[in-house]
């Protein structure tokens, strides 16, 4: 049989041969550095097909996304990839190593060959750092005056005398360790990430920049400088749509934490330590969410960790709910060479494939995406799920 006019996938004997190019991703907002990696990550493993596994309307940090998923997803195909499939929001709002178990299962299931990302220090040993993690239950992690991703980095060069502290040396780690559990792991390729740290809040004179730095820039309308270091499609969007921050949901955040009693709080995903309390407390005197954050922070909470604490009180995730295992596809959108792609492995792949989202999936395994989607829609009024269909690309 012929293969279709404009088909990438050609038949050697019997079996369709791919070079499939897998990233995680959460785009908040993309820019020219997600732009650079990609095409970087095409040229050096001559992809067929890139696909990315993309957060939805919350990131791993515990904020919501500027702008939403669809938006989003639709940024990514005018630039560059194939097939945007959403990370779940169980995986997606989760510490790094639950965040990259759940991206790494899901783009092996896709039959992904390579995982690229960003790193700091791409040299780095990030397979001997693998090896050495610690377990939590070990005595390191027993005392209370540091974060736990300052005891983790501090065992970790102990063990074995790499520093791992920049933000995206961090996930790459664990993205290789979660690679690592895999029956047939993906091939790795870590690409030097340009300008600006992860977490650096300033622009330079670069075209490219880290996204706490746009996001900082937007809260302050620096539009001449955003310009400069994200895509003109993006600029649009940015200009043209309804972002969001934690502010709009600050009221409805304060009200829940108010409203519960200290027994409903510790009921909740991830509630430990007695931070119940601290949150009560500031949500009572606080301002604002800043004003909030800052109220609570304490030596052994990080503000992600915070912030994620605050989305699972907002959609009420008890310790009962969050399911980390892999049980759908949610498609966003895909190119011609992405549909093509995904045609041809959706009936072999293990988890249904997910396209339009009925009143089944919604009181069943994708209540909790859901649920965070219509949280969005409830500011933006911009459906989320039951009335929109995957980004296709022209």
């Amino acid at each position: 049989m012929t293969p279709p006019a404009g088909s990438l996938f050609v038949k050697k004997g019997t079996v369709k041969t791919t070079n499939v190019l897998g990233i995680i991703a959460e785009y908040n907002p993309f820019h020219n550095g997600h732009r650079y990696q990609l095409a970087t990550a095409k040229r050096l493993t001559g992809a067929d097909v890139s696909i990315a596994v993309m957060s939805g309307n919350w990131v791993q940090r515990g904020e919501p996304a500027l702008l939403d998923k669809w938006q989003r997803t639709e940024l990514a195909l005018q630039n560059g990839l194939d097939l945007v499939v959403e990370l779940p929001f169980s995986m997606a709002v989760q510490p790094a190593h639950l965040f990259a178990s759940g991206a790494v299962n899901m783009l092996s299931l896709l039959g992904c060959d390579t995982l690229a990302f960003g790193a700091e220090h791409p040299d780095m040993d990030f397979s001997t750092l693998a090896a050495n993690r610690p377990a939590s239950q070990t005595a390191h992690f027993k005392q209370f005056d540091e974060t736990y991703p300052t005891l983790f980095n501090d065992y970790l060069q102990q063990q074995t005398g790499i520093d791992l502290r920049a933000s995206n040396d961090i996930l790459g780690f664990t993205y290789v360790a979660a690679n690592q559990q895999l029956q047939s792991p993906m091939t790795i390729l870590p690409i030097q990430r340009l300008a600006s740290d992860h977490r650096s809040d300033a622009l330079g004179d670069s075209s490219i920049a880290s996204g706490a730095a746009i996001r900082k820039a937007l809260t302050e309308a620096q539009w001449p400088a955003v310009a400069q270091v994200v895509p003109q499609q993006t600029l649009t969007a940015l200009r043209t749509q309804q972002t969001v921050t934690w502010d709009a949901f600050w009221p409805l955040l304060r009200y829940q934490l108010l409203a519960q009693s200290i027994e409903q709080l510790q009921r909740i995903y991830q509630m430990s330590e007695g931070i119940e309390y601290r949150l009560k407390q500031a949500a009572l005197e606080a301002n604002d969410f800043q004003d909030f954050l800052r109220r609570a922070k304490t030596k052994r909470f990080t503000y992600s960790r915070l912030q994620r604490l605050c989305v699972y009180v907002l959609l009420q995730v008890t310790t009962a709910v969050p399911n980390t295992l892999t049980r759908y596809c949610r498609i966003l959108g895909f190119s011609q060479t992405g549909q093509q792609y995904l045609n041809r492995i959706k009936k072999t792949l293990p988890v249904p494939v997910v396209t339009k989202v009925t009143d089944d999936w919604i009181n069943g395994p994708y209540f909790l995406d859901y649920q965070a989607g219509l949280l969005r829609q409830m500011i933006t009024g911009r459906d989320q799920d039951r009335l929109q269909h995957p980004v296709i690309l022209r």
